[in-house]
């Protein structure tokens, strides 16, 4: 069973807010980045190593096993606050959930430096130029430093589609089709009313 690739939940921030309090407190902000730094390159680890991502989200593997094995693996080589992490997650059996907790943590560090994320959706890959140039448009709009990650979503026919946090901002042109599309079918349906009540109304009447 993969890592679960789902968007910050309630737990998940519960968790991130946790090792963040708990960075914040052993080494300041230095300390925080530090944490995300190891976290992230973990999951750039279990992302391109599929045996890797099994043995963090395998619920077959006994968890005093992978107690012994992230010991291993680890120690040494991340701060003793991020393998403590790893072993709680894994203690609550939420290491499966790894994903979606780094996620939550990296948005609160990029809240605290003034930064936002967002995620940039584009049919086709655009050059650094284009980046830039909405990069800056999100920076004015924002008031804040926006975080730009750019990914490539061939189902679009064209536009752009931005995730900043919760909120979804759809300008691709399937979008703007389907707006298109639907004002055409409310309008019609508007036109179709008048003309009926307009034929009611000249209807002569057979009171007289």
């Amino acid at each position: 069973m993969p890592l679960t690739d789902a968007r910050p939940d309630a737990l998940a921030k519960v968790y991130a807010k946790s090792l963040y309090q708990l960075a914040d407190e052993s080494g300041g902000q230095t300390a925080v980045e530090d944490t995300l730094g190891e976290l992230e390159d973990i999951l750039e680890i279990a992302r391109s190593d599929p045996q890797f991502s099994e043995f963090l989200s395998s619920r077959v593997l006994k968890q005093k096993d992978r107690t012994k094995s992230l010991e291993s693996i680890f120690a040494g080589k991340v701060s003793d606050l991020t393998l403590r992490f790893l072993m709680v997650l894994n203690e609550k059996h939420r290491l499966l959930h790894l994903i979606p907790i780094v996620e939550a943590l990296d948005v609160m560090v990029q809240q605290k430096l003034g930064r936002v994320e967002v995620d940039l959706y584009t049919a086709q890959p655009i050059d650094s130029g284009e980046i830039a140039s909405i990069k800056a448009q999100l920076n004015q709009a924002l008031g804040k430093e926006a975080v730009l990650h750019p990914y490539t979503d061939p189902s679009m026919i064209g536009g752009v589609r931005l995730q900043i946090g919760d909120k979804l901002i759809d300008a691709s042109l399937q979008t703007r089709l389907r707006k298109m599309r639907d004002q055409l079918a409310d309008q019609g349906g508007s036109a179709l009313r008048a003309a009926a009540e307009r034929t009611f109304d000249d209807t002569p009447s057979n009171e007289d």
